[in-house]
């Protein structure tokens, strides 16, 4: 167990549980695009209804992110991490029994659930254990999660197929959920969040930062909510088979992984936004190439994307982190920005279905969000370091709680 002065040996144990958690988040999300047509053929969901396996998870991770605070303050962060994780092998192996398509509908919101609790307090985690080298394992959680996305992407459909069975596909993600609980229940520190200071939502949320962080965070996740649930579709339309397309995927989230990983390592300085407009172009780069030549060349198409997907994701969660320099607020501060971006995340997948269905072409939906990456883009010139004292001040002159924008000065200035 983790103590208040850990040993070296304690801390690289907890790294690897952060990254064994954040393996497990991302697998059941881009597990179901390879095998879209053989779960709609066997549970009668169609494209729209295959967009809630996205949409219902996503639509929790943001509802249940804002109970983060709550969590972290009267349940603590070990405990509701290790109950999240029981619910994701519980989730995963229920997929073995699935027979229709609310039953399927049903696990996806079970793993919704216990993803959205682990991403709202997992962060407070990191700032409070790792305090100097929070953006390093910021991007490493982060790498893990979007790797996570990639075994899932290329190990679903290549067990299906040896298994005989789509649901075999998706079942076997309980095996390294177990595995992440059984290290979590062993390392996460007991005292990682519970019994601080309690910080209040609604205080944060009359913050206009807030919400800009929510608004930025729900665009660029829209992208990614959208290419896992429809890129392999997309090139299953040109005539690529279940594996193949899969594979584009997988390929697509280990760029996400390289890039949530790089990119906060060779970061330099307090101002993020030179390398978040970076991401940006890149995906404006690749959902350009998706929506105008789709054949020309898709392997570098979907590795630009996703090495703008990954890093913009990672330097997010860090310019969050940054706002503020005690882990409970940065915590609730993290999964506040989660629950508002994800309820946005939620919603592009139905839309681009609803697009198919409109114009019969995922193209309008690729143009999408190549116009959102440019609103992110203008959103984040406003997310200077030099204004986020100001920024996080309480909006009451007379409120009792102490001067956030104080000690966020304070910490600017430490080594």
């Amino acid at each position: 167990m983790v103590s208040e002065a850990p040993s070296r040996a304690e801390r690289a144990l907890l790294l690897v549980a952060v990254a064994l958690i954040g393996l497990n988040l991302r697998p059941f999300l881009t597990g179901i695009g390879p095998l879209a047509a053989n779960i709609g053929a066997e549970t009668g969901l169609d494209l729209k209804g295959i967009s809630l396996l996205t949409l219902v998870p996503m639509l929790l991770m943001g509802i249940f992110a804002f109970a983060g605070p709550f969590l972290q303050s009267h349940i603590g962060a070990r405990r509701s991490t290790i109950a999240s994780l029981v619910v994701l092998v519980v989730g995963s192996s229920l997929r073995l029994f699935v027979r229709n398509g609310w039953q399927m509908v049903g696990t996806a919101a079970l793993l919704g659930l216990g993803v959205a609790i682990i991403q709202a307090v997992l962060p407070g985690i990191v700032k409070k254990q790792f305090p100097r080298h929070v953006g390093v394992v910021m991007g490493l959680y982060s790498a893990m999660m979007m790797g996570g996305g990639a075994l899932g992407a290329q190990a679903a459909p290549l067990i299906a197929t040896a298994a005989g069975d789509w649901r075999v596909g998706l079942a076997w993600m309980a095996v390294p959920a177990a595995l992440a609980l059984v290290l979590a229940a062993c390392t996460l520190p007991r005292n990682s969040i519970s019994g601080q200071k309690r910080t209040s939502a609604i205080a944060l949320l009359k913050r206009p930062r807030v919400w800009l962080l929510m608004a930025c965070f729900g665009l660029v996740n829209g992208g990614y909510s959208t290419a896992v649930a429809w890129l392999a579709p997309f090139y299953r339309e040109h005539g690529w088979s279940a594996a193949a397309s899969g594979s584009l995927l997988a390929i697509m989230a280990l760029c996400q992984a390289l890039a949530a990983l790089l990119l906060p390592m060779i970061a330099r300085g307090k101002d993020l936004r030179p390398w978040l407009w970076l991401t940006l172009a890149m995906q404006a780069a690749g959902f350009a190439a998706l929506a105008l030549r789709p054949e020309a060349a898709p392997l570098a198409s979907v590795m630009v994307l996703g090495a703008g997907l990954g890093g913009c994701f990672a330097l997010s969660m860090i310019v969050a982190l940054d706002h503020l320099p005690d882990p409970a607020e940065a915590g609730a501060l993290s999964a506040l920005m989660q629950g508002g971006g994800f309820l946005i995340t939620a919603l592009p997948p139905w839309i681009v279905a609803a697009l198919h269905d409109a114009t019969g072409s995922f193209v309008a939906g690729w143009l999408l969000h190549l116009a959102g990456a440019g609103v992110v883009a203008v959103l984040y010139w406003r997310v200077t370091p030099a204004s986020y004292a100001d920024a996080m001040r309480l909006a009451e002159p007379d409120a009792r709680a102490r001067p956030i924008s104080t000690e966020t000065e304070a910490y600017s200035k430490l080594p």
